[in-house]
């Protein structure tokens, strides 16, 4: 967020770069921390709704003939009034907000799409215009243009979980942190062209979560189903209550520092939010009243039903 803020203040002062987008960000790093959530935050804050955001899916671009759909086919091609392009002036406009005229792009796991796409998005990324099938061109001046990428993930994965007989290697979560970034800049340039690395503003590696984050993660995760139970109940709802010792217990089985904070979301979803749901299809709770989650007696397994509390 330090290295993007910059860009935001460019535009908003109006001292932006002209011919060029506000600003092009390739997020690299393990999966599960945190490069799209990044983006939609950002659309939160900019515009007050995730929803804010433009998310083009790479991996449905993964042939040469699919990277068509971006701009439309050109006239005389077989299709060309049904195939409706993806990148348009309209589609930029419709995800701004009455807060903002700033306009968020994400191309997510970019490296999953066909080399004719990166191609493509040269002329984008470096005069911020794209020509589409019909000769329109789209302006993308007032757009910040990221791009999501797991590129080297089995030598990252190598380096978080070396194995066995592994001595040498880093220890420290910042020392792991400046080798990840190593390894992801190194497959960043075997997977894409320099002259697409060349029109980026910033290449950011994310860096595994620390204990403390994943424990704060868990914290917004918990109060995320908390409000979504009270917006689904209204009146019947109840409050959710998670000891300590069951907290550490999901993340025992939410924590991994190879798949990031992916699989926190599961844990709870699994065994919070099902759980809690047999307790609302059964009818035995009280609205306005505890459902406390607790621990067994004979070992050392999240429960499977939940016992309610006053």
């Amino acid at each position: 967020m330090r290295a993007i803020a910059p860009y935001i203040e460019m535009y908003s002062s109006g001292l932006g770069p002209e011919g060029r987008p506000a600003g092009v960000f390739l997020l690299l790093g393990p999966t599960g921390t945190g490069k799209t959530l990044t983006v939609e935050a950002l659309a939160e804050t900019i515009h007050g709704s995730r929803r804010n955001l433009l998310r083009i899916d790479c991996g449905e671009y993964q042939l040469d003939h699919e990277v068509a759909k971006l701009i439309g086919a050109p006239p005389g091609y077989l299709g060309h009034r049904e195939t409706h392009p993806v990148l348009t002036q309209a589609r930029l406009a419709s995800v701004t907000s009455e807060f903002s005229s700033l306009s968020l792009v994400l191309f997510d796991e970019v490296e999953k799409a066909a080399p004719s796409m990166t191609r493509l998005m040269l002329g984008m990324l470096d005069k911020a215009q794209l020509r589409l099938g019909d000769n329109n061109v789209v302006n993308f001046e007032r757009t910040l243009i990221f791009m999501t990428s797991n590129v080297g993930a089995h030598k990252m994965a190598r380096t978080l979980s070396p194995g066995m007989g592994f001595q040498g290697g880093p220890r420290t979560l910042s020392q792991v942190g400046a080798r990840l970034d190593s390894v992801a800049m190194r497959a960043a340039r075997r997977a894409f062209a320099p002259e697409f690395l060349n029109r980026i503003d910033e290449t950011l590696t994310y860096q595994p979560l620390s204990p403390q984050v994943l424990e704060t993660i868990l914290d917004i995760q918990l109060e995320e189903f908390q409000q979504h139970l009270n917006h689904r109940l209204g009146a019947r709802a109840f409050r959710i209550e998670v000891p300590a010792k069951v907290r550490r217990c999901l993340l025992e089985r939410g924590c991994s520092i190879e798949y990031g904070a992916r699989e926190i979301r599961r844990a709870v979803h699994r065994h919070v939010a099902q759980p809690v749901a047999r307790i609302v299809v059964s009818g035995l709770y009280r609205p306005g009243g505890v459902v406390r989650i607790e621990m067994p007696t004979e070992d050392d397994q999240l429960p499977g039903r939940l016992p309610l509390a006053a």
